[in-house]
């Protein structure tokens, strides 16, 4: 398992070399989103398709 470091590393050198803070900002605001979505589905807590559909339609 790799650590929050190499994880930043990994990040930092996969930009490309005229990438700007923005684009850094972008990149580790991504990987947390995805990190917490795909726990939440490991944990149960999302929603099955149709309720989300019913919510937003009511």
């Amino acid at each position: 398992m790799s650590t929050l470091k190499d994880e930043a590393r990994r990040i930092i050198e996969d930009l490309p070399e005229n990438a700007t803070w923005d684009d850094l900002m972008y990149q580790l605001y991504v990987k947390k989103r995805v990190e917490t979505g795909i726990k939440e589905i490991e944990n149960g807590e999302t929603l099955p398709h149709e309720e989300v559909k019913k919510r937003l339609l009511t």
